[in-house]
């Protein structure tokens, strides 16, 4: 079992995880300014709850309109797929655990957007936008992260020795006090 604060927990160094945490916020600052700005259009279309419809109807329009849309909806929160992890900086992570939490974060913040969009003047909420940009944030995650925390780790253990990263051996079971009776 790891102790915070061992030689094991391999955490990147703090300068780093202060820089890529500015990065995060300056990030999510002109996401929230580009996706929450108000938009002056004569007409807006109604919002998009059925999966896949907009896409549809953006490919009924042209398969070049089709593929930008969808190019823009997975661009759009992707670095968070890279960022959020980096924020973390923790190296010695499950890599299932790491997609799940930075995927249900880049959902949450995809969501938040979209419900915000309900009250921003010609804005509309598009269910497409939800799963494109979540799937935009899967996609960079598994694209960047594993490997890069491969090459830290090596990185790691070549400074700080083979056995660094290795789990630290068990002390021994817990000690249990007996149940003491209620006062009668």
């Amino acid at each position: 079992m790891q102790r915070q604060g061992s030689i094991g927990d391999a955490n990147a160094d703090p300068r780093i995880r202060v820089t890529v945490g500015g990065l995060l916020a300056a990030y999510l600052a002109f996401v929230a300014w580009f996706t929450l700005r108000p938009l002056d259009v004569p007409w807006v279309m109604p919002p998009n709850l059925r999966p896949f419809a907009g896409i549809e109807a953006d490919f009924a329009l042209g398969w070049q309109v089709g593929v930008r849309r969808i190019a823009e909806g997975l661009a759009l929160l992707a670095p968070l797929g890279v960022l959020l992890p980096a924020a973390h900086g923790r190296i010695t992570v499950s890599p299932l655990g790491s997609l799940i939490r930075t995927v249900a974060a880049g959902a949450l913040i995809s969501l938040g957007i979209e419900l915000f969009q309900t009250g921003v003047p010609g804005q509309v909420v598009d269910v497409d936008s939800l799963m494109l940009n979540t799937l935009g944030v899967a996609l960079a995650h598994t694209a960047v992260v594993p490997a890069t925390r491969h090459w830290l780790r090596r990185r790691f253990e070549r400074e700080h020795g083979t056995s660094a990263l290795k789990e630290e051996a068990p002390q021994g079971r817990t000690p249990t006090i007996p149940r003491v009776g209620i006062a009668p």
